[in-house]
């Protein structure tokens, strides 16, 4: 593994949230170009397109079963022309990512695992002499809510160099992050959830070979506990849950996720909360919605990502950003503790029935990072020890006397920083 990537936890952008999987070269560019003016100095770097980019015709949040997909002649798929122009002619993504690298930013696509089921029924070519999709595919192993893939057999003659042709086309393209589904949690093998264990590591083969750095990512979640040392020996980033919508309950539902992948944090290889569902979300849903999280649980969700050191990934329409959704995304102080903090574990829990409050710490260089979460309905004065006369807070920007606690909205958050 590739260790000049993802050495600190990924800043980017992912269309899923607000497009689904019908997101287009505008939507892209423009979000490319939104990021470039106000969030690539705060370290967001990435562009992510996510699913279904292959389908002419994605529509949303519902997938089309057995669509046809745009395929190329060795059973790979390329993206739709008609929602992608700059690709006709072969040219793949590269048109768009070497326009999001001149805005110095990094661009990157969703895959789904496997090989497109139309290509093993057509018994279409791959690039290894002789062998067709169908010799390679592993026709049992099915994705159960998306229908484009089988599996790769890892046995089979053409397999790996089918990977490996895969990421020297993505290669060739400039792409910088790879979101791999299907793939974290998948159970085609009965009671194993971590059925596709050696597609992992033919994906991991594939990158190590490619010559480019590419950051790999896992999907969907949540990735079985007991295979972390897997995980963290081939993959930068994977989902430790399902996809994470804007409810206090699935925030709620994230400290007990934190908690119990906390020792899995570190360089190269991060345990990932899922996206941030904040500000225009759905636009693919009659005009979409902004997010049904409080602005307290939008700072929750900042706080508790930040300091359990999980990959950012916006889901939002970023030029619809409010003032508000901007100041979250940009606040330096609470990023510098992603980048650089270390050491993070929860310290603090008093709940019942899941309401009360939790303390999470981390050690940065010289200080110590504090965040007070209250579960509750309501406000509380949350204790917290600290030596230091004074403590930062950073989302306030202020210096401010330590009295040994502070009070903390409902669902709100508190962090602060203090010299050691």
């Amino acid at each position: 593994m590739s260790k000049s990537v993802a050495k600190t936890p990924p800043m980017g952008w992912n269309s899923w949230d607000c497009y689904g999987d019908s997101v287009n070269e505008e939507q892209l560019i423009g979000n490319a170009e939104y990021m470039a003016k106000n969030l690539k100095s705060h370290g967001w770097e990435y562009v992510v397109c996510d699913i279904q980019w292959s389908e002419p015709y994605a529509d949303g949040f519902a997938y089309h079963n057995f669509a046809p997909l745009c395929m190329d002649e060795y059973s790979r798929l390329i993206p739709a022309e008609n929602r992608f122009p700059s690709s006709a002619g072969g040219k793949g993504f590269k048109p768009i990512a070497d326009y999001v690298h001149s805005l110095g930013l990094k661009f990157g696509i969703h895959i789904m695992r496997g090989i497109p089921r139309q290509a093993v029924h057509a018994a279409s070519k791959t690039v290894t002499p002789g062998v067709t999709a169908r010799d390679i595919a592993l026709q049992y192993s099915i994705c159960p809510w998306n229908t484009d893939m089988y599996g790769v057999n890892y046995e089979a003659r053409g397999a790996q160099e089918y990977y490996d042709s895969l990421f020297e086309l993505y290669a060739s393209w400039g792409v910088d992050y790879v979101k791999c589904d299907d793939i974290a949690n998948t159970e085609f093998l009965p009671h194993n959830p971590y059925s596709a264990r050696k597609e992992i590591e033919m994906l991991r083969k594939a990158i190590d070979r490619c010559g480019r750095d590419i950051v790999l990512s896992l999907s969907p979640g949540p990735a079985p506990f007991e295979e972390r040392e897997h995980l963290m020996q081939n993959a930068n980033m994977w989902r430790i849950t399902g996809d994470f919508w804007d409810s206090w309950d699935r925030v709620r539902d994230m400290f007990d996720r934190c908690l119990l992948w906390e020792g899995c944090v570190g360089e190269h290889s991060w345990p990932d909360c899922d996206m941030l569902p904040i500000g225009h979300i759905k636009l693919c849903e009659n005009g979409g919605r902004y997010t049904n999280f409080t602005k307290d649980e939008q700072i929750t969700l900042m706080t508790l990502w930040c300091i359990f050191r999980s990959p950012l990934m916006i889901g939002a329409e970023m030029r619809d950003n409010d003032d508000f959704t901007l100041s979250l995304l940009t606040n330096d102080e609470v990023i510098e503790a992603l980048k650089t903090s270390h050491s993070g574990k929860e310290v603090y829990r008093s709940e019942t029935d899941g309401k009360g409050e939790i303390i999470r710490t981390a050690l940065g260089d010289g200080c110590e990072y504090t965040a007070l979460f209250n579960t509750d309905d309501k406000e509380r004065n949350i204790a917290f020890k600290s030596n230091a006369p004074f403590v930062r807070d950073l989302w306030a920007h202020e210096e401010i006397e330590n009295t040994g606690f502070l009070a903390v909205p409902s669902h709100g958050a508190r962090f602060i920083k203090a010299g050691l």
